[in-house]
């Protein structure tokens, strides 16, 4: 029988461990990525066991406006069950049987899941979401990401060719961690300029993660005259690069310095071997508005669409 207990303090390596075996984990999952955090979010994270063996872990917090909801993870882009394959079909049903079990003996009332999009899993591993459906769970928001299939990479259109011809004659393109300062500069300027908000990040939370992390999270930027007028923070996962934030300035929109920038990532991307590139989700409203001509720009790019799924669970059915 499976069941579920809570992580404690102690098994952080365990975790990573078991997290760097899965067939649908990335280094967000990991305890050192959750735990940049701090105390701002109240743990409730599961460890799921047959026996004394570990066949899944879900990365998951208490919602900081409501106590009675727990949600997987409030901290990170996606959450959802990470397994090494064992956790198939009734398997999977088992193991909502088992969490819903503790977390509603716990006095908690709701569970907020958010899916592991697909493009992450090495293998097709989507048993979650039927086991979510037989546990009688709602699909509450579905956010649009667009995402380049790098082995059948369509060709990005005469409008993204157009742009990139322009931004050759004035960008360079460079990389490291020197550049985050300005990049972070530029991104800080593009939210208030356009929508009156500011990065979820922190400067000093990304220079920590970035020092954590020195291969996942890196930099790539436009430069104009020595200058950083575009960038992108990438969060590499191996099979998957994510542009987890985009921004440039008024000159940088000028000369299209955004085209070079991603030009250089994707053939990157496909170097390195790795599967995808996702440009990041394009929604408002909780999934309800679509960002059209921001989804526009990244789909010309050559990609396709990836749905990023999130389930409310009633953890007293």
């Amino acid at each position: 029988m499976i069941e579920a207990v809570s992580f404690e303090p102690g098994a952080e390596s365990r975790w990573d461990d078991f997290c760097a075996g899965a067939i649908n984990g990335s280094f967000l999952h990991s305890r050192r990525f959750l735990s940049y955090h701090g105390d701002r979010f109240d743990d409730a994270s599961l460890i799921l066991r047959d026996a004394d063996e570990w066949v899944g872990v879900l990365p998951a917090a208490l919602s900081p406006a409501d106590s009675t909801l727990v949600i997987s993870h409030p901290g990170a882009t996606y959450g959802g069950i990470v397994h090494q394959g064992r956790l198939a079909g009734n398997r999977m049903i088992e193991a909502f049987t088992a969490l819903t079990r503790h977390y509603a003996q716990r006095g908690l009332r709701t569970l907020l899941y958010k899916a592991v999009p697909h493009i992450y899993a090495t293998v097709p591993a989507q048993d979650d979401l039927y086991a979510l459906f037989r546990h009688g769970a709602v699909r509450v928001r579905c956010d649009l990401s667009a995402t380049l299939d790098l082995q059948g990479l369509r060709p990005p259109s005469e409008r993204r060719k157009r742009g990139l011809r322009k931004a050759s004659k004035h960008v360079v393109v460079a990389g490291g961690e020197a550049l985050l300062e300005g990049v972070w500069h530029v991104l800080a300027d593009n939210l208030e300029r356009r929508h009156g908000a500011r990065p979820v990040h922190s400067l000093a939370e990304i220079r920590l993660l970035q020092a954590r992390f020195p291969h996942e999270i890196q930099v790539r930027c436009a430069l104009i005259d020595g200058a950083v007028e575009a960038g992108v923070v990438l969060f590499n996962a191996g099979r998957v690069w994510h542009a987890q934030y985009i921004a440039s300035s008024e000159r940088g929109y000028e000369v299209s310095a955004l085209d070079a920038v991603f030009n250089a990532l994707v053939a990157e991307a496909r170097e390195s071997g790795a599967r995808y590139f996702d440009f990041g989700t394009s929604n408002e409203d909780e999934g309800r508005v679509l960002n059209d001509g921001l989804y526009r720009f990244k789909h010309e790019f050559g990609g396709g669409g990836t749905a990023h799924e999130f389930y409310r669970l009633d953890l007293a059915a």
